[in-house]
């Protein structure tokens, strides 16, 4: 991409109070970046260390705790703050992890400065990358174990930045072609940063009329590729603050929480949305965090196992796999025979399948009953499902949190009342984004109707957790 000129105007005369503050935060950023560059590789160098150490240690005994075994402390630190963290952030700052903190971003983009800088082939920009690394990543993480083991750690996440390196240096040149196509939570992030209540906000009536001649320039361009001029969504934005004040039309600035999913998500939501916010978010993640909790899947294991057995088929339940295959760890008595793999497969399939069926027709009902039938629409309200399907996905993650603390000595009896509020606020605004949304194609009965029809979907994204968290 051809580097452009960042126009230094001084700041306009319409800012005040908290908007000028906010937007000097994005300035600040544009003119410290050797200072978030060292950030960077400070945090490059946190997770080498907390990734690498723990696969060279022995495995942890039964009497070892968070502060004092380097394995667990780093799988506190990678599962039950990291991860749950970074989600967080995306709700309340957008991507500015992937701008300031993400350790793959800086690897890739170095990679690429120095890299061949060949042009980005057709199948990188294929569309559908986004859900189809989150749901690989996912399921190979569960029947690996990637939460409790650090070898599965360092291969799924070490293997990832390995890949980062490879496609920077060969692709692109100063950019972060992994970040914009191929990370396994890039489309993930990307839909969490619609929410967020800031962005960088771009004036085109400033942008046309900003004399590039005039003020200080400086040689710029944005590292994953946004295009500046017409940028109106969060989604692919790094908010790494580079191009704050540019030509005096672009700024840090506050924003409604959920406005770009009811004003702009009309325009740019599309099938591949869908697919990683129901299938994905709400179905092949609540599955992987369901599983090893749910009385279903050992009863389906249960007959499956009296059905191989009758049949005179004991090998599935008898042969395991290498570790990087299949959980394999017989000194800790954790070993997944081929059939606790096969099923796991298949309550996760299934679990996404019920999931889709449960909350997609009532969509389609909603779409349908606000006007003649439109996908856009359809995809658009599915948009508004994003608030549940983020808080589920956090406290999925953070159930590692809890479970750690609990297990030594941490007693956190507040844990479901503060998930409990957690799910009522998520749905809560997950219903009055439905509400806004379709209040944008009809009003009246058409628009409670469509209203009432997304509650049901939005029921169905809740039992899960309940089941989880208050039933099983």
């Amino acid at each position: 991409m051809t580097p452009v000129t960042l126009y230094a105007a001084p700041p306009r005369a319409s800012r005040a109070g908290a908007s000028a503050r906010l937007a000097a935060v994005g300035d600040w950023l544009r003119l410290h970046q050797k200072a978030v560059l060292r950030l960077q590789w400070g945090v490059v160098l946190v997770y080498a260390v907390l990734l690498i150490v723990p696969a060279v240690m022995p495995l942890p005994d039964n009497a070892a705790h968070i502060w004092n075994d380097v394995s667990l402390f780093a799988r506190f630190v990678f599962w039950g703050i990291w991860w749950p963290g970074v989600l967080i952030s995306m709700l309340l700052f957008g991507r500015l992890w992937c701008g300031i903190f993400c350790p793959e971003g800086a690897l890739t983009e170095m990679a690429s400065k120095r890299g061949l800088g060949r042009a980005i082939p057709r199948w990188i920009r294929w569309q559908g990358w986004p859900f189809a690394a989150f749901v690989l990543t996912t399921v190979y993480g569960q029947l690996v174990s990637v939460y409790q083991y650090p070898l599965p750690a360092l291969l799924i996440l070490g293997g990832s930045t390995a890949a980062a390196i490879a496609v920077g240096y060969l692709y692109g040149r100063g950019h972060r072609v992994w970040c914009r196509y191929l990370c396994p939570v890039s489309g993930v992030f990307g839909l969490l940063a619609k929410l967020a209540p800031v962005h960088y906000r771009v004036d085109r009536g400033e942008w046309d009329q900003c004399p590039p001649q005039l003020g200080r320039t400086l040689s710029v361009s944005c590292a994953p590729m946004v295009p500046l001029r017409t940028m109106e969504s969060a989604s692919s934005c790094h908010m790494c603050g580079r191009c704050a004040g540019f030509r005096n039309a672009i700024e840090l600035a506050a924003r409604p929480p959920g406005s770009e999913i009811v004003e702009v998500s009309g325009k740019t939501a599309n099938l591949w949305d869908t697919l990683l916010i129901v299938p994905g978010l709400m179905g092949v993640a609540v599955g992987a965090f369901h599983w090893a909790s749910s009385p279903w899947f050992v009863a389906l294991k249960q007959r499956a196992a009296v059905w191989l057995v009758g049949n005179g088929e004991t090998w599935p339940l008898e042969q395991s796999l290498p570790w990087w295959l299949l959980t394999n760890y017989p000194a800790h008595n954790d070993v997944l025979s081929v059939l606790d793999g096969a099923m796991l497969l298949f309550y996760i399939a299934a679990t996404a399948v019920i999931a889709s069926v449960a909350i997609l027709l009532p969509l389609a009902l909603a779409a349908r009953v606000v006007g003649p039938w439109s996908a856009r629409r359809f995809h658009h309200l599915i948009h508004g499902l994003l608030p549940l399907a983020a808080c589920g996905v956090i406290l999925g993650l953070s159930a590692q949190t809890v479970t750690l603390l609990r297990t030594d000595g941490f007693r956190l009896a507040w844990a479901n009342d503060v998930r409990m509020v957690a799910l009522t606020l998520a749905a809560a605004w997950s219903l009055l984004l439905v509400w806004r949304i379709a209040g944008r194609y009809s009003a009246g009965p058409r628009r409670a109707a469509a209203t009432a029809a997304s509650s049901v979907a939005i029921a169905a994204g809740l039992l899960p957790w309940v089941l989880l968290f208050w039933v099983w």
